[in-house]
């Protein structure tokens, strides 16, 4: 019989085949921000005619190609950083470079 893969068929894979992983948002006095225990510094909020969707991330890298990719759907997309500074699609690249 072949041997069973959890990422072709889509299954979980037991407890016993799982590998942990530590979130990286702790500091050293101990767990900050949310009910995950991550502080999300980065938010983007996505709308276009009556919808509207908001992401918030850890990783600027990740919140930025998600807003890329949103933007050239066709939607309005605003990050806000940790200290509410506002970036449009054109200074994307600008949090990047931060």
């Amino acid at each position: 019989m072949p041997a069973h893969n959890a990422a072709v068929d889509g299954t979980k894979l037991p407890r016993s085949r799982r590998i942990a992983a530590k979130g990286r948002c702790h500091d050293e006095i101990g767990v900050q921000g949310n009910a995950r225990g991550c502080a999300l510094a980065y938010k983007m909020i996505a709308e276009r005619d009556n919808e509207k969707y908001s992401f918030a991330r850890e990783s600027r890298l990740l919140i930025v190609a998600k807003a890329k990719v949103w933007a050239s759907e066709g939607w309005r997309v605003v990050i806000t950083d940790q200290d509410g500074k506002a970036y449009a699609p054109p200074e994307f690249d600008q949090l990047l470079a931060a």
